[in-house]
């Protein structure tokens, strides 16, 4: 599973990097996928899409918070692990995420396109979208800690349905949207393969809940 996990984050983000390089055409390319989506949008969707972007982040720390509660209630090291690896997914992804607005310093797509019908007007900047890479993050955590078929489809679903909304919803262009899947996905990975490193290093551990605790002070 993290192998494929690699791939997809390698391939989206040499797809990313080769749609900025090609200048104004990539920009039209976004721009006019982001108008079929957002400007002919069904307006009977508006409603769900709403929902789905205000549930994100609840979701998001709900996943995490119910390993804890249920790893210290149960007595279950591996949640409390599983529990501890996705917090420190999130914390990479939040440097990195939130680094990247204010480095890349994108404008919200209504501020340049008046014709974009935004449910909110953000005041902050555009790219990566922050709740699709928290909605990926949780995603992949899941199905890394999880890896069964009826775990790893509805969590990658929902994901999915929060980047859409971001389109849909008019907030977002959809390489926001992309970026802030493989940055999501891609900060879980780096926990889970950080978790497993110090995991070796420190083999006489009784639980790899004080393994990952340790490198995740040292992240922080």
């Amino acid at each position: 599973m993290p192998g494929i996990f690699r791939f997809c984050i390698l391939r989206c983000t040499a797809l990313i990097v080769l749609f900025f390089s090609s200048g104004a055409f990539a920009q039209n390319t976004d721009i006019e996928l982001l108008r079929s989506i957002n400007v002919h949008r069904d307006r009977s969707l508006d409603v769900a899409m709403k929902n789905i972007t205000n549930f994100d982040y609840p979701v998001s720390m709900a996943v995490p918070l119910g390993e804890l509660v249920y790893g210290y209630a149960r007595h279950d090291s591996t949640a409390l692990a599983n529990g501890l690896q996705t917090i420190g997914g999130y914390a990479i992804n939040a440097v990195l995420s939130y680094g990247l607005k204010y480095a890349v310093n994108r404008p919200r797509p209504f501020t340049t396109y008046p014709d974009i019908q935004p449910y909110e007007n953000y005041t902050d900047h555009s790219f990566p979208s922050g709740h699709t890479s928290f909605a990926f993050s949780t995603a992949t955590s899941l199905s890394i800690s999880y890896p069964k078929w009826y775990v790893i489809a509805p969590s990658y679903l929902w994901a999915a349905a929060v980047g859409y909304s971001r389109l849909h919803l008019g907030v977002h262009y959809p390489t926001d949207v992309l970026a802030g899947a493989v940055i999501g996905a891609g900060s879980s990975w780096l926990a889970y393969k950080g978790n497993r490193w110090l995991q070796k290093r420190k083999n006489g551990s009784k639980t790899g809940k004080s393994v990952f605790w340790l490198w995740f002070l040292q992240i922080s």
